[in-house]
C-alpha cells in the first residue's frame, strides 16, 4: 500500500495531470488494434476504413460545433490546419495498413507492440531533434530496452 501511495505522490509532484490521459489513449489504442484484428477480414477493408472515419469525424464536428465559440477565428492559422489534416492522413494511414496486415494473418501480439513502439522510436527521435528536448541517461538506457525487447518480440 505504501508503494501505491508513494507512487502517487511521486505523479503528483511531477504535475503530471496529462498522464490520466496518457493511459485513456494506451488503452483506447489497445482496444482499437483489437477490434481492427477482430474485424480484419469480416468486413472489406475499405468499409471498416470509412467506419473508422465517421465516428471521429462526427465527433470532431460536434466537438468543433460547441467549441468553435469558444475559439477566436485568430486561432486557426494555416499551419495548424494542414498539421491537423496531417494527423487525419496519418491515422487514415495506419489503420489502412493495419486492415492488411491483419487480413494477411499478422498476429496481433507482434504486430500491434510493433508498430507501437517502431512509431514511439520515431517520434521520440522527432522529439529530440525538432523540439530540442533533454536526451539523458535514463532516457538512452529506456530507448535500449524498448529496442531490446522489440528485437526479443519480434525474433521470439
Amino acid at each position: 500500500m505504501r508503494l501505491v501511495a508513494g507512487s502517487c505522490a511521486l505523479l503528483q509532484s511531477f504535475a503530471m495531470n496529462w498522464l490520466v490521459y496518457v493511459v485513456g489513449a494506451a488503452l483506447a489504442l489497445a482496444a482499437a488494434d483489437v477490434l481492427i484484428k477482430a474485424a480484419a477480414g469480416k468486413v472489406p477493408n475499405s468499409l471498416g476504413m470509412l467506419l473508422y472515419g465517421s465516428v471521429p469525424f462526427m465527433v470532431g464536428l460536434i466537438w468543433w460545433l460547441i467549441d468553435r465559440r469558444n475559439v477566436g477565428e485568430a486561432e486557426i492559422t494555416t499551419k495548424g490546419v494542414v498539421f491537423g489534416l496531417g494527423v487525419g492522413v496519418m491515422f487514415a494511414t495506419v489503420t489502412f495498413c493495419m486492415y492488411i496486415a491483419f487480413r494477411m494473418g499478422a498476429p496481433i501480439s507482434i504486430a500491434s507492440p510493433a508498430i507501437r513502439l517502431g512509431g514511439l522510436i520515431v517520434a521520440s527521435a522527432v522529439g529530440l531533434a525538432l523540439w530540442k528536448e533533454p536526451l539523458t541517461i535514463k532516457y538512452v538506457l529506456g530507448l535500449g530496452l524498448v529496442c531490446g525487447g522489440m528485437f526479443l518480440m519480434l525474433t521470439r
